[in-house]
C-alpha cells in the first residue's frame, strides 16, 4: 500500500483516507479471491467477535459455513465451550441448521427467535424442550424424519396468534431433498427452486436417510454457489474460541483443542502486559498445532513481543469498537488505520499476521483494513444487530425489532464474567468498568440476517479489488493506493436522504 501524496504525519482513521481506482485487468467481481492467508480455516477475510452479544454458536455455524470464523467469547465456562464447539461441529454444511421447537411451543416463543421475514422459518418437530446454548438453540444430536411434524415459514407467523401452538399451524405435507442432491452447488440450486415452484413452498427439509439434517432455501442454495465454507480437515465446519489469560489458559486451550477448536484466541483489553506474554508461552508450550490469536495491540513493539512469545496472529486496535468507552475513559488507544498499517508491516517481517478488531461501519472501512494489510477484520456491534446473535428479540414502542448488546468490559460484562466471585470482590471489579453496558442494536429490515451482511460487506470489498486491480488479498495490499480526505470529502461520498 502506498499514499498518493506525502506520508502522513498524525494517525489516521477509516474517515480520513480513501481508495484511488488504478488500471484493472481483473474483470469481474466474481473473479476475486478473498480467502485470508493466516493460517486459519477461513475462506473470507471476516470474523464474528468474541462479544457476549454478537457471537455464540448459531452465529458461529452460519457464518463458518459462508467462509467466515466465529470467536466463542470466554465468558462461558469451560464445560460450556466445549460443548458450544462440539454443538457447531455437528451443523451441516451444505444446508441450513433447523430451527428446533416443539409442538406445544406458541407463536410468541418462535417470533422470540426469529421475526416475520421470508427466508427463515420453524422445524416443529417431536423434540423436548430444547436447550438453548447462547446464541443457539440445540435440539438432539441427531433428529430422525419421523420427529419431524413439520415446518413454518417465519412469514406467516406475522399472520398467527400469538398464543396458537406451533403445532395445530402445520397443514401441510413435510417436502425434503436429499442431502447427496446437494453435492453439485448449481444443481442444489435448480432442485430447490423448482421444490419451491412446484410445491409454492419457502423452506424445504433436508434428510440423508432416514435422518433430518437441516433446512434449506433458493437463497441459500444460490449462496452455496457463490461462498466457500470454512471446514477443518474433516470437512466440518471450523469455529475460533476465546482462551483469555485468566485462571489456567493451558488447560483450556487443550480442552478446546480436543473438543474441535480450530483456532485459539488469547486477549485482553491491554494485550501488551506480562500476563499475556505468560499465558501465550504457557500455550505455546503445548504444540497444539493451531493458530494462537493474541492481542489487543497497536504498535509494532507490541507484535514483536507478542509474535516472540507464540503469537501467530495479532489482534489489533484499542478504543475503536462501538460498544467501548476506554479512549474517553482512559485516553488510550490509537486511530485504527494507523495501527493496522504499523503492526502489519511488522508481523509481515515475522512472518505473523493481523486481525483488525472493530472501527468498522460499512464495507468501505473492511476493505481500507484489508489494504492497510490485515488478513481479517473482526465485526462487532455490526453482526450483534442479526437474526443469529445470541439473544432474543425484543420490539421497541414503536414496533422496531432489536437486540440488546453491551461492551465485554462494561458493568454487565464484568458482572457476567466474575459472577462466583463474592460480593466484596465482584465489586471492586465493577468500580473499573468501562464499556457501554446496554445498547439496543436495530435489525436491518433490509439485512436482518448476518448473511445478509456478508453478501453486502463481500460485495463491496470484491468491487474494492476490482478498482485496485487486484485479484487477491495479498495483491491489493501491495497495489492500493490511499489518499487523505478532510471531514467534507468523506461527508461526499455518502449518499444522499432520498425525499428532498
Amino acid at each position: 500500500m502506498q499514499f498518493i501524496g506525502e506520508q502522513p504525519t498524525v494517525d489516521l482513521t477509516y474517515s480520513d483516507v480513501f481508495l484511488v481506482p488504478s488500471h484493472s485487468e481483473v474483470g469481474s467481481r466474481l473473479g476475486v479471491n478473498l480467502t485470508p492467508a493466516d493460517g486459519t480455516p477461513a475462506t473470507l477475510p471476516l470474523v464474528a467477535a468474541n462479544m457476549n452479544a454478537v457471537t455464540g454458536p448459531r452465529l458461529a455455524a452460519v457464518l463458518a459455513r459462508r467462509g467466515g470464523l466465529g470467536v466463542l467469547p470466554q465468558d462461558m465456562n469451560t464445560e460450556q465451550l466445549v460443548e458450544a464447539i462440539r454443538w457447531v461441529k455437528r451443523q451441516p454444511v451444505n444446508c441450513d441448521t433447523p430451527l428446533l421447537l416443539p409442538p406445544h411451543a406458541t407463536v410468541a416463543d418462535a417470533l422470540r427467535l426469529v421475526p416475520p421475514v421470508e427466508g427463515y422459518g420453524i422445524v416443529v418437530a417431536d423434540i423436548e424442550d430444547p436447550v438453548l446454548l447462547r446464541g443457539g438453540i440445540a435440539g438432539p444430536a441427531e433428529l430422525r424424519r419421523d420427529q419431524v411434524r413439520g415446518m413454518l415459514p417465519a412469514a406467516r407467523l406475522a399472520t398467527a396468534p400469538s398464543d396458537a401452538r406451533l403445532g395445530d399451524l402445520i397443514h401441510s405435507e413435510l417436502r425434503t431433498v436429499d442431502i447427496h442432491e446437494l453435492s453439485n452447488q448449481r444443481q442444489a440450486f435448480d432442485a430447490v427452486l423448482e421444490a419451491e415452484r412446484q410445491h409454492a413452498l419457502e423452506l424445504i427439509g433436508v434428510v440423508d436417510g432416514d435422518r433430518f439434517v437441516g433446512t434449506i432455501t433458493s437463497r441459500s442454495a444460490l449462496r452455496g454457489t457463490l461462498y466457500k465454507p470454512a471446514l477443518d480437515a474433516e470437512g466440518r465446519l471450523a469455529v475460533a474460541v476465546a482462551v483469555g489469560i485468566n485462571g489456567d489458559p493451558a488447560a483450556k486451550a487443550r480442552a478446546f483443542a480436543a473438543a474441535g477448536a480450530d483456532v485459539l484466541v488469547l486477549d485482553t483489553a491491554h494485550g501488551h502486559q506480562q500476563g499475556m506474554l505468560r499465558a501465550l508461552e504457557a500455550v505455546s508450550a503445548l504444540n497444539l498445532g493451531l493458530p494462537l490469536v493474541a492481542g489487543n495491540i497497536v504498535t509494532a513493539d507490541g507484535v514483536r513481543d507478542l509474535v516472540g512469545a507464540g503469537a501467530n496472529i495479532l489482534k489489533v486496535g484499542v478504543g475503536p469498537g462501538a460498544m467501548c468507552t476506554t479512549r474517553m475513559m482512559t485516553a488510550v488507544g490509537r486511530p485504527q488505520f494507523s495501527a493496522v498499517l504499523e503492526t502489519s508491516q511488522a508481523a509481515r517481517e515475522l512472518g505473523a499476521h493481523v486481525w483488525a478488531d472493530g472501527g468498522v461501519r460499512y464495507p468501505r472501512d473492511v476493505a481500507l483494513a484489508l489494504a492497510a494489510g490485515a488478513q481479517s477484520i473482526m465485526i462487532g456491534s455490526w453482526f450483534a444487530g442479526t437474526i443469529e446473535a445470541p439473544g432474543e428479540l425484543h420490539r421497541d414502542a414503536n414496533g422496531l425489532l432489536y437486540k440488546e448488546s453491551w461492551g465485554m468490559a462494561s458493568t454487565k460484562a464484568v458482572q457476567a464474567r466474575f459472577g462466583a466471585l463474592d460480593a466484596y470482590e465482584r465489586a471492586r471489579k465493577e468500580l473499573f468498568a468501562e464499556g457501554i453496558s446496554s445498547s439496543k442494536i436495530y435489525l436491518d429490515p433490509q439485512r436482518p440476517g448476518v448473511e445478509d451482511l456478508l453478501d453486502m460487506i463481500t460485495s463491496g470489498v470484491r468491487s474494492s479489488l476490482t478498482y485496485a486491480g487486484a485479484a487477491t488479498l495479498a495483491e491489493f495490499h501491495e497495489r492500493a493506493r490511499v489518499g487523505l480526505q478532510s471531514a467534507a470529502g468523506y461527508e461526499e461520498g455518502k449518499a444522499l436522504p432520498v425525499s428532498w
